[in-house]
């Protein structure tokens, strides 16, 4: 009965704020022991749980015009790894245990975030949606310094943001690495025999690759380039670093950085967005429902594009109640939400993925008569109240700024809570289209930690189209 009262609330929920009843029509994953994804077994010293480690190919994901219909371009992270507090579930270790004090360095017991593979390079990955339902790895491009070597996914030496300290496997505390990625949205361009653009969500920022996995460069917040010569890691990022994103990028909420990209028909622009409410002036602002969205016009050159900023909109997020009342139980404040993923429809409308892990709503999103706040008060660090406080207890609303947020419509919702209707995967973050119009969805899997494996559906009565 709990089942079908939860399918019941689902399908409800998506009458009652109007999304489409959608279908999924194929579903693909990966061979059991396919060598491109395995990444071997994982346990801590100290005991505890066993896990099962495999290559995420799913934090993000691409289809462009030009690739075959069965060709799906995906990236995957920084790598297995999840906090010290986190061992608890994890590993079902105590986070002292899992985590010991490090005198030497100042670093307390419990502390930190573990990576058991810290080797892992951040990978684009090259699917190939096969017959009977396999995802086939056609390629795996590790991210590389321009020297060739491959980088980390490991903690970026930061100063002006907020960071974490990194810990191997075993526990033990590492240094921080300058040019590691936090690979996230990826897009793919024709030029120069396919140049990616990947959005790095921890530090934050936007990295250009070669085709190869070469980091052509990397575009950070204005402020912020130095710290990637940073003296604490004893050497620099290996590419170009350039410091001309907006300056209060640096304010991003620790690891909900630019999650989501997308390029534009023609090439020409990409847009992107951060994971949640800046932490501007402070963290107090976590339930602002006020997202930055941007849009830069991209010029390709052979050694590295160039980019200039056209557009800053507002996103604003719904409300709880609309992932709640599909069965969601992992959302109960607005800080629970974020963007995790977006894809182009036309010049000014896209799809936007707003979700917790249990449960996904999709969005189409027009920015025509939106306010275009680049350049404007709401980009000074010293403007208050600040544009995050807008619309919170005691502050003013958007509308009475004067300030009107990118239209949202509501496409369907995607539920992996027990029950639902049609069952979908958990932490839902790459997004694409079919030549047919269909939306590919992919899960996030966290590398095996949490027991789940890649998976991409398709999905049709998604209620959208290109007009």
């Amino acid at each position: 009965m709990q089942r079908i009262a939860r399918a019941l609330a689902a399908a409800l929920a998506a009458a009652a704020f109007g999304a489409a009843a959608q279908e999924i029509v194929a579903t693909y994953e990966p061979v059991e022991g396919d060598p491109k994804l395995d990444l071997g077994t994982y346990r801590h010293p100290a005991g505890g749980k066993t896990l099962r480690l495999f290559g995420g190919a799913g934090s993000g994901s691409y289809r462009g015009p030009g690739d075959p219909p069965d060709v799906l371009w995906t990236v995957g992270d920084r790598g297995p790894n999840f906090t010290c507090a986190d061992a608890r579930t994890v590993l079902e270790l105590a986070p002292a245990l899992a985590c010991p004090a490090d005198p030497s360095r100042g670093v307390a017991a419990g502390v930190g975030r573990l990576y058991p593979r810290p080797d892992y390079a951040p990978s684009i990955y090259r699917l190939r949606l096969a017959p009977g339902g396999t995802l086939e790895v056609l390629d795996v491009i590790p991210l590389r310094r321009l020297d060739g070597t491959p980088i980390s996914g490991l903690l970026n030496p930061q100063v002006t943001g907020t960071t974490e300290i990194p810990r191997d496997g075993q526990g033990r505390v590492l240094d921080q690495d300058a040019s590691a990625i936090d690979a996230e949205g990826i897009v793919r361009l024709p030029h120069f025999g396919g140049r990616f653009f990947i959005g790095e969500e921890n530090a934050t920022g936007l990295v250009e690759v070669a085709a190869d996995g070469r980091i052509l460069q990397r575009f950070v917040p204005a402020g912020t380039a130095q710290e990637y010569t940073h003296p604490r890691v004893g050497a620099s990022a290996g590419y170009r670093v350039e410091g001309i994103l907006p300056e209060l990028l640096a304010k991003r909420r620790i690891n909900r950085g630019i999650e989501s990209m997308a390029v534009s028909r023609d090439f020409r622009f990409l847009t992107f967005i951060v994971q949640s409410p800046l932490d501007h002036p402070d963290t107090s602002v976590r339930d602002s429902r006020n997202i930055r969205i941007y849009r830069a016009a991209l010029d390709p050159h052979p050694n590295g594009s160039t980019l200039r900023l056209v557009g800053e909109w507002v996103y604003t997020l719904d409300d709880v109640d609309v992932l709640r009342n599909a069965g969601a139980t992992d959302v109960q404040r607005v800080a629970d939400l974020r963007v995790s993923e977006m894809t182009t429809l036309d010049d000014d409308r896209l799809l936007v993925i707003e979700r917790t892990d249990q449960a996904t709503a999709l969005y189409e999103i027009d920015l025509r008569g939106a306010t275009n706040l680049l350049g404007s008060v709401w980009d000074a660090p010293a403007t208050r109240p600040t544009l995050e406080q807008l619309g919170l207890p005691g502050f003013p609303a958007l509308a009475d700024a004067g300030i009107v947020p990118v239209r949202k419509t509501l496409r369907f919702i995607a539920s992996s809570v027990p029950g639902a209707l049609p069952p979908f995967a958990r932490k839902l973050e790459g997004l694409a289209l079919t030549q047919q119009g269909r939306l590919i969805i992919v899960n996030d899997d966290d590398f095996g930690i949490t027991g789940e494996r890649v998976r991409v559906d398709v999905v049709r009565g998604a209620g959208f189209g290109r007009r």
